[in-house]
């Protein structure tokens, strides 16, 4: 196919420890942004791991590590750039737009690419040690597939950068917080694709609106005038809600009672990130569907780390809602806020006392596949279910900054 009929497309990658998920997407145009041409997802990529390639509606693929060296991320590339050739052959790859958990201080807003940037954004690993080197392991790994393409950092922080002064501020000397030690909020891009959908279904979406993304890493939003101005994440993902390996709020006592006795920061990291949450409380799983089976046959400890999980949430919204001074608007996404019903029952249970109020047959039926509202007629605020897509925002983004480039000129790197 010649130039002239190639499609310009935007490829969105999220790099992770374990697993490289992708889409390709095309420009938006109109009010409802177009659907991927193609996606999909590596997992496996960790030591040990089942290298294998997921596509949308098919069975997992195994994928052999690329050369005598077993590279694992290699093979992962290679699968990624096979599919999207497969799958969209006539489009042509401008840009590539990367997930990066955290921006810092730095960064309010998404950005090229650069060996000074990438520099940077490896300062702010301890941050986020379960993301940001994965991200930025991703970042490198795509440059060289794809040296003549724009690569563009989209922040997960980002959509945060309108917290009011006080919600940043922790009680620490004020030349810690010169220093970056603030409240930054996660979960960015997610919240502001479901913000997104909101405002072209709602007329309450710039009124006082709650989001709620749940999933292995969970979070909320307090947002008005469809910026956020409240969120349960802090300095770093740990804080905040329970989620699946994650402990969430936590009295720093803790951390130094530990190290008092004789745990090293290694342990504690670890303990905090990757043995506490669903996996620590119940024993058994971080994954709500497998705890909710495990109840259901008389496992105790799964049924208190369910517990514990809406209690929090619950405890969480109602902080939100206070600073909000009420509610307009409830939204529920990722996979446990689109998929899980009890969970979102659970909730609405918690805030019947500002009269929220469930369409018990709609929640039952919205399974994540479509937006949809599930709030009773007579509630005082709508309740919906909103599938998040990380991948249009951070496209939309990197679309953006092409625009913004001379004309001719693709690539800055």
């Amino acid at each position: 196919m010649s130039d002239a009929a190639a499609l310009n497309t935007v490829l969105v990658v999220n790099s992770g420890s374990s697993s490289l998920k992708f889409a390709l997407y095309p420009r938006s145009t109109g009010d409802e942004p177009p659907q991927a041409l193609a996606r999909g997802q590596v997992d496996g990529l960790q030591p040990g791991g089942t290298l294998q390639l997921r596509l949308p509606g098919q069975a997992a693929q195994a994928l052999a590590p690329a050369g005598a060296d077993g590279n694992r991320h290699g093979a992962a590339l290679a699968a990624l750039q096979a599919h999207v050739d497969r799958a969209a052959p006539w489009a042509r790859v401008q840009a590539v737009a990367h997930r990066i958990v955290h921006g810092g201080p730095h960064y309010r807003a998404p950005v090229a690419l650069d060996d000074a940037v990438l520099a940077l954004l490896a300062t702010l690993e301890p941050m986020a040690p379960l993301h940001q080197p994965y991200n930025l392991a991703g970042v490198r790994a795509l440059r060289a597939a794809y040296p003549n393409c724009l690569q563009v950092a989209c922040f997960d922080t980002s959509f945060h950068s309108t917290l009011p002064r006080l919600e940043q501020r922790y009680a620490l000397p004020t030349a810690l917080h010169e220093q970056g030690l603030r409240r930054y909020g996660f979960h960015g891009l997610s919240y502001q694709s479901v913000m997104g959908a909101l405002k072209r279904r709602s007329d309450k979406a710039l009124g006082r609106v709650l989001m709620a993304h749940l999933g292995s890493g969970a979070s909320a939003c307090a947002a008005q005038g469809g910026l956020s101005i409240a969120t349960s994440m802090g300095f770093s993902a740990l804080d905040g809600l329970v989620m699946g390996s994650r402990c969430g709020q936590l009295d720093p006592g803790i951390v130094l009672h530990l190290w008092r006795q004789g745990w090293t920061v290694a342990e504690v990291e670890k303990l905090l990130y990757r043995e506490s949450g669903l996996v620590g409380v119940s024993g058994l799983s971080a994954d709500l569907r497998e705890l909710r089976a495990a109840a259901r046959a008389g496992h105790t400890q799964a049924q208190t780390a369910i517990d514990l999980f809406d209690y929090r949430l619950r405890r969480e919204a109602g902080s939100l809602g206070a600073v909000l001074g009420g509610l307009d608007l409830l939204a529920f996404t990722g996979g446990i806020g689109e998929h899980d019903h009890a969970t979102r029952a659970e909730l609405v249970h918690g805030l019947a006392y500002l009269g929220v109020r469930l369409d018990a047959a709609a929640n039952r039926a919205a399974t994540g596949e479509a937006i949809a509202p599930i709030h009773a007629a007579d509630s005082s605020a709508e309740v919906w279910v909103v599938p998040t897509d990380e991948g249009r925002v951070a496209a939309d983004a990197a679309w953006h900054l092409l625009d913004s480039l001379p004309v001719g000129r693709t690539a800055l790197l």
